[in-house]
């Protein structure tokens, strides 16, 4: 889909959207209630506000304080931004296509490859997580060698520019967004 096509399919702004990642072999991942909240040079962003929900197969998750999500338009990553949790301030997941579904209104979707980049309030700090599932999946879902080079490659790059707080990953871009989520 290119970008022109994608940003035709933008909701508007308040616009309660589902968020759906699936694993690389289609089956069903973490679903999350969000809203769209508007997009800026970095790309699209959504929220979700306290006592949310996010489900995938086993295990169902309230949230406990607001976060919003940054998509960017290459569809590699999706970077959530904690506004109150106790020991995770930024989680990026690492993706595959994520996009606005073409057959789905308010639907955005992608797959989740197992790599993360945390940076965490605790003792933990900054780290790539995950590496484990990473290993063993690109093995059994048979990830391309580009697939698996170019990610890679993407995930050292993210946590060297959360570590450095560049924008988007700084808390002003994020103190933005978390201002559209309370004001909605």
């Amino acid at each position: 889909m290119t970008e022109a096509a994608s940003a035709s399919v933008r909701p508007p702004a308040g616009t309660p959207v589902t968020f759906r990642w699936r694993k690389w072999d289609g089956a069903p991942h973490w679903i999350h209630e969000c809203v769209y909240l508007g997009s800026d040079r970095w790309g699209d962003w959504v929220g979700q506000q306290t006592g949310w929900r996010s489900v995938r197969p086993g295990r169902e998750i309230i949230t406990t304080g607001p976060n919003v999500t940054l998509v960017p338009p290459e569809g590699t990553y999706a970077c959530t931004v904690n506004a109150t949790h106790p020991r995770v301030r930024v989680y990026i997941d690492i993706a595959w296509d994520v996009r606005w579904s073409e057959t789905e209104r308010d639907v955005l979707e992608g797959i989740d490859m197992d790599l993360d980049v945390v940076r965490a309030l605790d003792e933990r700090g900054l780290f790539i997580d995950d590496e484990d599932e990473w290993d063993e999946h690109r093995v059994r879902y048979g990830y391309p060698l580009d697939v698996v080079a170019r990610l890679e490659a993407l995930a050292v790059d993210l946590e060297r520019r959360v570590g450095a707080f560049e924008a988007p990953f700084d808390d002003a871009t994020a103190a933005h967004w978390l201002g559209r989520l309370a004001a909605l």
